[in-house]
C-alpha cells in the first residue's frame, strides 16, 4: 500500500472532529456528535467477583464512563456474568468491556454478558509457525480463516447489541501480516481493516477501532493510516486513543498526553484511556485533563481550518540552520530562566537570565511572537536575513498547540528554515494538570518533529521546581532526545501474577542511569513479550511471584523467583557490556 495515495489533514488552524459513525455502547453513544469518552481497566483477578466489581465502582466514581475487563479464558468470560449482575444490582449502569486476545470461545461467551467486546486481530486468531512467506493464495486463505472464525462472534454480537472494538497493537502482529509490511504502522492499519472489512461484509457495523504503541510516534502514525483506510471507505469508525504501556508517574502523564493530544488536535479520537502502571482509578483524572481540552472545543471553534504542509504518514524532523547549540543538527535544547540546584538531575542548556542581553553580549537573537499573532511581514524578513535568528513562539491557552502549527506552517511554505523554541508560562497549581497540559502543548508539535527547544515557565512555585525535569521528560516521550533510560510498562489487569508497580518501582532505582536503553515490565505473557515492541530487555510475569527475562524478544531466563528477578535482569545487562556505574 502506497501511503501517497491516501490522504490526512493535520490542521494548522480551526478545531474541527472528524466525522465518525455512532455507536451504542449500553446506551452511552460513542462517536459522531457525542462528547470524547474515558475508560480505564480493572486489574483485579476476573474470577474474584466481588473484588472487580469493588474497583469498577471505585473507577465509575471517578469519572470512567466505560468499564474494561480481561477475559483470558472461559472461566473468566463467564464470570463477566456475574459481575454485570453485581454492578446493575448495585444501581450502576455503566457499560462493560470484555478484553479478549487468544481466545475466540471466551470473547462468544463475553459477548453475551457485556456491552462491548475488544479483540486483538495479531493473537486473536493466529498462531506463530515460524512461517516467513505466504504467497498470495496462502495470504487470501488466511484471511477466509479469519472470516470464518469471526462469523460465530459477529452473530452473537449482532443478537445481544453488542459493540466490538478492532484494536491493533504494535508488536502484536500476526505472521501473514509481518511477512507483507513488517512490524509497522502500516501493518497494525491493515490488520484493522482486514477485521473490518469482514465485520462489513457480514452486516456488522457496531465498531471501534485502535492503534495502540508504546511509541507516540508509532501510535499516531497507525491511526492516522487507519482513519486514511477508513475514510477511503466512506465509514470511519470511532477511535479509541491511547499510549499503551506508557508507564507510571510524571513519565507516563507526559507520554500519554503528547500521544493522544497530538491526534486530538486534528480532531480524531472518540474515546481515551490512559495507561498507567498505577491503580486505574488514577488514570481517570488524568484522561478527564485531557478530554476537557477538547469536549469544551466542540462548538467554540468552528473557524475555517488550514491544513498543515506536512507529511502525516512518516516522521520526519524540520530541517533548520543552527545557531550555536541550537537548530541544524543539535538535539533540542531546554531553556529555563534561572539555573538548577548543582545536584539536580536535570539541568538547562541555556539559562536566559545569564545572558547580558541589554549590552548585546548574548549569542543569540531570539525573536518573540505571542499567541494569537500571525508573522508580520516585517518579522518574516528578519528572520530570512538574520543567520542567527531564533523565534520564541509562546503560546497562551489550551489551543496554543494549532497556533504553534500555523507559525510552522508559514515557515515551511516561505521555506524559512529559522530555528522555533517552543514557550508557555502555566498558571494551574495542580501538578497532574500541568504534567497533562505542556506533554499535550510541546509533546504535539514534537511527535511530528517540530521544535528546536522547549522553554517551560509557571506562576506556581512548587510546578517550577519540576519545569526543566517535565521538559525533558516531553522530549524522551515523543523520542526527540532520550536522556535517560525509557521505561515500558503495562497497567496490569487480571492476568497480572505478581505486584507490577513495585516491580516497576524496582527495575526503575537499579536501570534508570542506563541513558538510551529500553526496559520494558510487562504484567502477563499476552503483552510480553509481543508487545514491548523495540525494548531492549523484558521483565514479564510468567506466574505467580515468578518473571521471565527476556533479551528482545528473546526469552533468556525462565520462571524467576520475583525476590531475585531485578537483581538477574542487572546481571544480564551486565553481561551483554551494556551496563555502565551510576555517577
Amino acid at each position: 500500500m502506497n501511503t501517497t495515495d491516501l490522504k490526512f489533514e493535520l490542521l494548522a488552524t480551526g478545531y474541527h472532529r472528524i466525522s465518525t459513525h455512532e455507536v451504542n455502547i449500553g446506551g452511552v453513544a460513542l462517536g459522531g456528535t457525542n462528547p470524547i469518552r474515558i475508560q480505564s481497566m480493572t486489574n483485579t483477578d476476573t474470577l474474584n467477583t466481588k473484588a472487580t466489581i469493588e474497583q469498577s465502582i471505585r473507577m465509575i466514581e471517578a469519572g470512567c464512563e466505560y468499564v474494561r475487563i480481561t477475559a483470558p479464558g472461559v472461566k473468566e468470560a463467564e464470570n463477566l456474568k456475574a459481575i454485570h449482575n453485581g454492578l446493575r444490582k448495585a444501581g450502576y449502569q455503566t457499560p462493560l468491556i470484555a478484553d479478549i486476545h487468544y481466545n475466540p470461545k471466551a470473547a462468544e461467551i463475553a459477548a453475551q454478558y457485556v456491552e462491548k467486546v475488544r479483540i486483538n486481530p495479531g493473537n486473536y486468531t493466529d498462531r506463530k509457525t515460524g512461517k516467513l512467506d505466504f504467497t498470495e493464495t496462502e495470504y487470501q486463505n488466511e484471511i477466509e480463516k479469519i472470516r470464518e472464525r469471526l462469523k460465530p462472534l459477529i452473530e452473537i454480537c449482532k443478537n445481544n447489541g453488542t459493540a466490538m472494538r478492532i484494536g491493533s497493537n504494535h508488536g502484536s502482529l500476526s505472521e501473514r501480516i509481518m511477512s507483507r509490511y513488517g512490524d509497522t504502522p502500516m501493518g497494525m492499519a491493515i490488520a484493522a481493516m482486514e477485521f473490518i472489512n469482514i465485520c462489513e461484509d457480514l452486516g456488522f457495523h457496531q465498531l471501534v477501532v485502535s492503534m495502540k504503541a508504546s511509541n507516540p510516534r508509532v501510535m499516531v502514525e497507525a491511526t492516522r493510516l487507519i482513519v486514511a483506510l477508513m475514510n477511503e471507505t466512506d465509514t470511519c469508525y470511532p477511535l479509541h486513543l491511547g499510549v499503551t504501556e506508557a508507564g507510571d508517574a510524571a513519565e507516563g502523564r507526559v507520554k500519554s498526553a503528547a500521544g493522544i493530544c497530538c491526534l486530538l488536535e486534528d480532531g480524531v479520537g472518540d474515546t481515551i484511556r490512559v495507561s498507567l502502571t498505577e491503580d486505574p482509578e488514577k488514570e481517570l483524572p488524568v484522561a478527564k485533563y485531557i478530554v476537557d481540552r477538547y469536549n469544551n472545543r466542540l462548538s467554540s471553534d468552528q473557524s475555517e481550518k488550514v491544513i498543515l504542509s506536512l507529511n502525516s504518514f512518516s516522521f520526519s524532523k524540520r530541517t533548520t540552520r543552527s545557531s550555536g547549540i541550537i537548530g541544524g543538527p543539535n538535539l533540542p535544547v531546554v531553556l529555563a530562566s534561572q539555573p538548577e540546584p548543582d545536584n539536580a538531575t536535570f539541568k538547562p542548556d541555556l539559562v536566559i537570565n545569564q545572558f547580558d542581553t541589554e549590552n548585546n553580549k548574548s549569542p543569540y537573537t531570539f525573536i518573540t511572537i505571542t499567541q494569537p499573532k500571525r508573522p508580520s511581514a516585517g518579522l518574516l524578513t528578519q528572520l530570512m536575513t538574520n543567520s542567527n535568528a531564533i523565534l520564541i513562539a509562546e503560546g497562551n491557552d489550551n489551543q496554543a498547540p494549532l497556533w504553534y502549527r500555523s507559525i510552522f506552517n508559514e515557515l515551511i511554505k516561505l521555506n524559512i528554515d529559522v530555528p522555533v523554541i517552543l514557550k508557555k508560562v502555566y498558571e494551574t497549581n495542580n501538578p497532574e494538570a500541568f504534567l497533562v497540559q505542556s506533554g499535550a502543548d510541546m509533546g504535539t508539535l514534537f511527535a511530528d518533529g517540530l521544535g528546536d527547544g522547549i522553554w517551560l515557565e509557571s506562576t506556581d512555585l512548587q510546578i517550577r521546581k519540576h519545569l526543566v525535569e517535565t521538559t525533558f521528560f516531553i522530549l524522551q516521550a515523543t523520542r526527540s532526545r532520550i536522556s535517560q533510560t525509557e521505561f515500558i510498562s503495562c497497567p496490569s489487569c487480571g492476568r497480572t501474577l505478581y505486584n507490577i508497580q513495585d516491580a516497576l518501582a524496582r527495575v526503575k532505582a537499579a536501570t534508570r542511569h542506563l541513558k538510551g536503553l529500553k526496559v520494558a515490565v510487562m504484567g502477563c505473557v499476552v503483552n510480553g513479550p509481543g508487545e514491548m515492541a523495540d525494548a531492549d530487555y523484558g521483565y514479564v510475569g510468567s506466574g505467580k511471584g515468578k518473571v521471565n527475562l527476556y533479551r528482545g524478544k528473546e526469552l533468556v531466563i525462565r520462571n524467576i523467583e520475583e525476590a531475585f528477578a531485578v537483581e538477574q535482569l542487572v546481571d544480564l545487562i551486565k553481561g551483554d557490556g551494556k551496563w555502565v556505574d551510576n555517577k
